[in-house]
Parts: structure tokens; C-alpha cells; sequence
């Protein structure tokens, strides 16, 4: 039957989604809800409708409505770029001399480079059918700033967007596509916001961090009039839209009577690893089939490997809901790595209680080994893989190595959130040997774990 699975397995278009799963709905024990910061009782919708649009708040709250009918506006939307292709990546295969199959579902076809668009454009959606006059963001490489400037843009609406400085800096190009795309981009932590201002005096100097940019484009939504807050990762609305990668990964590994093994996916908020294992998590939870789920994140943030599971703010300035998910302390900025879409101090709380029962692994990887994996990918594949994606590659690569020392022919998918041609500057850093590692000591970590809030769970 093998040969006759081709190269790059496409979906037609009616075997494209209709709805979105939530695999909250199959989870016996749920994440814990969200708390208001200042009364630490559950957030209610009224209260989340202040920051969010209130359909998305709706969806955030809901973790018992297993399918969510994906609008006809936003389906139409998803047809310019989607089904992705599931690839077979046979000459990486043979570049390992591995008995393993390789794939990996390839996001990365559209102008945005990433998966981000599958939420933004859902995102930017409810918010112009609530008739906003438009939405303010975070972004740390810039791929969801890319995706929300490319929605707003489709459907009218003003997107402001708050990029984490170090990735302002050393990815230009992405900032001038959102621009381009009509976006204001402005470096975070700025001297625009009064929580700009304040981690600007505390950190002098400071690199920033998506926790930092969180805080900035939350504060510009709630002082601006007809203005509401859109965020590219860690939430479960989030998660939701974006199962559609694995939902048409699973359809495309069906048709094909292929069973995967192992999943692997990078994992800095959560969105591409939750959207990714969300149906095969779910048969797990329904006891229907097992996988092994390993989250790659950058040893430079490492929340799940080296973090603990508490409530903690999820932005720097502390002004948005708790979460309870793995965390390294919302006071926690990483180092200036390369991979500016990892860079964050938490984890979905999906993906984390996910973790914490068991259902997935994780693992850390530090930069140069991440980038190493990236060019021989490269070379072997045709695509220049984004520095969050070769996260993923490089743990796909050692799983396919251990199969070659074990004999096992095992199906290991991973994901490929998208391309790295705006990221020539790490690639000019590792080509030059200018590339170095940074791991956080544990007497880095303790100082902000050790500011964690205050919670009876």
C-alpha cells in the first residue's frame, strides 16, 4: 500500500473542516478556570467581554461543547491557503538512513508564513461582526502580528500591534509586511502605555517579552472606544481555531490508512502544538487509541520541562486574568533567542493540564542544535523551516534516529508552523558562528517562580 501514498498527501475541499473541536469536551478533568486578578473568583463573561469580543469570550468559557460550526465567511477565508498539505518527507528520510516514515503538515503557504492566520482571521472576524472599529495585539516573531494585519485588512478593521523589541529589531521585514498590510507596529515595552513605562523603569534596557506586549496591547484595548483585545496563542478560543491543522492532518493520514506514532510539535503559548494534537488527544481521552505527544520547547523558556504548575498572570504588567498553567513566573524575560514566538513565560492551560495528566511529554532544545537541524531539513527539503518549527524538527530527527538504532519502522508527524525567510538574521548569526545558547539557571528561575501570586486552589 505504500507506494502508492504520494509525495504530499492534498485534502479536496470538501474534506476540509466545517467545525472546530474542542477537546476541552473530552476532558474528564478540565483546566482550571481563569480567575479575576483582583477577586481571584472565576472570570465571568460579562467581565471578559471587556477585553475580548463576546462571542470569543463565550467560546474561551466554553469547555463542553465538543464542535463549534465554523462560519461561512471565515470558510471561504481558509480556502485561499487550506487544506495544508500533509508532506512525506522521504528524502529527509533517507538523509538519516532511518526506517522511520516522516511526515510533517506544512503551514506555512500563505503570505503570513504561519499558522497564526487560522485564528486570526476567526479572531478579526467576531470582532467586525460585534462592529468594532478594531483590535490590538501582541507578537513576538511577528508571524501572529503578520496574520491579524492580513485579516483586519480583509474584513476593514484598524489593528494595532505590539511587538516584543528584540524581534522588532531583528526581523524588519515581518514588521514591514504588517505595515505594508496597513497595521501600526509599535516595539514593546513601549513609552506609549503607562505599563510600557513602568516595565521600561523596572527592566532598563530591556529586550521584552510577549508577557510585556500582552500587557501593552491590553491596556490600548481598554482605553480605547470601540477597540477590544485579540491574542495569538495560550487561550483556548485559540486552541479551538486552530485544530483545524489537526483535524486535516488526521483526515489526510485516514485516507491513507496511515496510523501515527508519535506527534511532535514546538510549543511556546500552545497554539500550533494544542491545534495540532487536539483530535488525537481527544481519541486518547476517549480511550480510542494511544500516541506518543512530545512538546519541544527552546531550553531558554523552558515552561513545561522547568516551570511549575500554578496560577499565574499571563502578561507582565499583571493587569490580565489568572491562568493556572505551567509557568516560569510572569516576571520571567527570556533571553534575546531567535525563536521570538517561544519566547513566553507560561503555557496554555489546555496544553498544560494535557501535560500534567500525562497525555503528552515534553523536552527542551537549545538554539544552535535547533538551528543545526533547520539546515539540514533545508537541504534535504526544499523549505527554510522558521526557528519555532525547527523545534520540532530537531526532536522529529531524533526520533527518527532512534528508530534506525531500534529497527522500529514507526509514522512520526510533526508540525511545521511555517517558513524562515524573515528570520535570515538568526540564520546570518548561526552561519557566521555568532549563534551561542543561553539556559536559565535555577537561581534565575526561583526569583520568579518566587513571585508567583498568591492562590488557594
Amino acid at each position: 500500500m505504500e507506494q502508492n501514498i504520494p509525495y504530499k498527501i492534498y485534502l479536496e475541499e470538501q474534506e476540509m473542516p466545517k467545525q472546530w473541536y474542542n477537546v476541552r469536551a473530552d476532558m474528564k478533568k478540565k483546566p482550571a478556570p481563569i480567575l479575576d486578578p483582583e477577586t481571584l473568583k472565576p472570570v465571568t463573561l460579562e467581565e471578559l467581554s471587556g477585553i475580548f469580543c463576546t462571542e470569543l469570550a463565550k467560546q474561551e468559557l466554553d469547555d463542553t461543547t465538543p464542535y463549534f460550526d465554523i462560519p461561512e465567511e471565515i470558510q471561504n477565508f481558509y480556502k485561499m491557503y487550506r487544506p495544508s498539505p500533509l508532506v512525506r518527507a522521504y528524502c529527509l528520510e533517507k538523509k538519516l538512513d532511518t526506517p522511520a516514515h516522516i511526515y510533517y503538515k506544512f503551514e506555512g503557504n500563505n503570505t503570513s508564513g504561519s499558522h497564526k492566520l487560522n485564528s486570526a482571521i476567526a479572531q478579526a472576524y467576531y470582532a467586525k461582526q460585534q462592529g468594532l472599529k478594531g483590535v490590538t495585539t501582541e507578537t513576538g516573531a511577528g508571524q501572529w502580528g503578520t496574520a491579524l494585519s492580513m485579516a483586519c485588512a480583509y474584513l476593514d478593521l484598524d489593528c494595532q500591534v505590539y511587538m516584543v523589541k528584540c524581534s522588532y529589531e531583528q526581523k524588519p521585514f515581518r514588521r514591514e509586511v504588517m505595515r505594508t498590510y496597513g497595521a501600526k507596529v509599535t516595539p514593546s515595552p513601549s513609552m506609549n502605555t503607562k505599563i510600557g513605562q513602568k516595565i521600561n523603569e523596572q527592566f532598563p534596557g530591556t529586550t521584552g517579552s510577549l508577557g510585556c506586549a500582552i500587557s501593552e496591547a491590553v491596556e490600548a484595548a481598554v482605553t480605547q472606544y470601540g477597540y477590544r483585545y485579540v491574542l495569538g496563542s495560550v487561550l483556548s478560543q485559540v486552541l479551538l481555531h486552530q485544530s483545524v491543522i489537526g483535524l486535516e492532518a488526521k483526515t489526510a493520514l485516514d485516507k491513507y490508512g496511515i496510523k501515527a506514532d508519535t506527534i511532535i510539535g514546538c510549543a511556546g503559548g500552545g497554539s500550533n502544538l494544542g491545534g495540532l494534537i487536539s483530535p488525537f488527544a481527544g481519541e486518547i481521552l476517549r480511550g480510542e487509541a494511544n500516541y506518543d505527544i512530545i512538546a519541544v520547547e527552546p531550553s531558554s523558556c523552558p515552561s513545561l520541562t522547568r516551570g511549575v504548575y500554578a496560577y499565574d498572570f499571563c502578561d507582565t504588567g499583571k493587569v490580565c486574568p489568572l491562568a493556572k498553567m505551567y509557568t516560569l513566573g510572569s516576571g520571567f524575560i527570556p533571553s534575546a533567542n531567535h525563536a521570538g514566538g517561544l519566547r513566553y513565560h507560561g503555557m496554555s492551560s489546555v496544553v498544560s493540564e494535557l501535560y500534567d495528566q500525562g497525555i503528552l511529554t515534553a523536552r527542551s532544545a537549545e538554539q544552535t542544535a535547533v538551528f543545526q537541524a533547520a539546515q539540514i531539513f533545508a537541504k534535504v527539503e526544499g523549505i527554510l523551516p522558521a526557528p519555532e518549527s525547527s523545534h520540532a524538527i530537531k526532536v522529529a530527527m531524533d526520533e527518527a534516529i532512534k528508530c534506525k538504532e531500534t529497527g522500529e519502522a514507526k509514522n512520526i508527524v510533526f508540525g511545521l508552523t511555517g517558513t524562515g525567510y524573515f528570520d535570515m538574521v538568526a540564520y546570518q548569526k548561526f552561519n557566521d558562528g555568532q549563534m551561542s545558547d543561553y539556559v536559565p539557571t535555577d537561581e534565575e528561575l526561583a526569583k520568579a517562580l518566587g513571585e508567583l501570586p498568591k492562590v488557594e486552589v
